[in-house]
């Protein structure tokens, strides 16, 4: 068990958004999507989330899931612009997968980007964990 004030959880592979969102680049090029160690601590016990709709077009930075905790909901938001190809339904009946395997089962969303690069544009672990460290510090 880690410390409370221990840094939180951000392998190195994953690409990371300023809205706390982590993706991953899968082998057939769709990105799957969720959010990270951090967000989910800052959030506490979640107990609800609302996974986008299949086959919706997303935009950059388009609120396009929620996540409901017993302090707050908060948005979900498209790393880059695509098309929704999967949505973790067992997030309905088990949303702390969440809390409990941010990287792992508790992922929220599967899509296809429109532009291959486009992840390109995302931070990588070094410099989100840079960006957490000047939230913590305000």
């Amino acid at each position: 068990m880690r410390g409370s004030n221990a840094m939180s959880d951000i392998p190195n592979e994953l690409k990371y958004t300023q809205t706390h969102e982590w993706v991953r680049l899968e082998e057939d090029g769709t990105l799957t999507v969720g959010i990270t160690d951090h967000a989910q601590e800052a959030l506490g016990d979640l107990v609800f989330v609302e996974t986008p709709s299949i086959d919706s077009d997303v935009d950059e930075s388009q609120a396009c899931a929620v996540v409901e905790s017993v302090k707050a909901a908060s948005d979900i938001y498209a790393p880059v612009a695509g098309t929704i190809i999967d949505a973790n339904g067992r997030l309905t009946e088990e949303p702390e997968l969440v809390n409990t395997d941010p990287y792992g089962e508790g992922w929220i969303m599967k899509l296809q980007p429109n532009d291959p690069d486009a992840m390109e544009e995302l931070m990588d672990a070094e410099d989100y964990e840079h960006m957490i460290a000047e939230e913590d510090d305000d």
